[in-house]
């Protein structure tokens, strides 16, 4: 595993009674998630799985993450916290059944995340970690930060020469 937060689990552990499992990730390794994710800091990163097992080796996950980030705003520039909680359905498959065909029709937007393991290992922290990954908001804004006047006119924008030319676009 080469993860900054690798919290590994035996898949062929999990059977009969759902487990659970508390990850709360250390100092270092939220420095190291914040570099992975160019983020000024992570103060608080945790999540708690629940584990069952399916049939062929699958572990179907439910997460509850919750973390502390700093962001930069996109107007700004300048940092600000939010704090993120978010639930998540995932299900842990053995590599060698995944297949290389991926249906993206309207039924895989309700599915449940896949995340391969090999070798009947599981890695909890970095599950989280992509988890954290997927949950920020890649335009973050602080709050109260409003784009300049001439950014929002209608008259300066790229497309206001067009305008004079053609009349109103839209």
């Amino acid at each position: 595993m080469n993860s900054e937060f690798s919290k590994p689990v035996k898949a062929g552990h999990i059977h009969g009674e759902p487990q659970h499992f508390t990850l709360e990730a250390g100092e270092e390794a939220r420095a190291a998630l914040a570099r992975r994710f160019s983020l000024p800091n992570i103060a608080q990163l945790s999540g708690q799985f629940t584990l069952r097992h399916e049939r062929g080796g699958v572990i179907s996950a439910q997460l509850v993450m919750r973390a502390r980030v700093t962001q930069l705003c996109v107007i700004t520039n300048e940092p600000f916290e939010v704090d993120i909680a978010e639930q998540a359905e995932l299900r842990f498959v053995p590599a060698e059944s995944l297949t290389e065909e991926e249906d993206f029709g309207p039924d895989s937007l309700a599915a449940p995340d896949e995340i391969p393991y090999e070798n009947d290992v599981i890695d909890l922290g970095e599950a989280l970690a992509e988890q954290l990954a997927l949950a920020l908001d890649p335009y973050p804004r602080k709050p109260g930060a409003v784009l300049p006047g001439e950014a929002t006119d209608d008259e300066t924008g790229p497309f206001a020469a067009l305008k004079g030319k053609f009349g109103k676009l839209s």
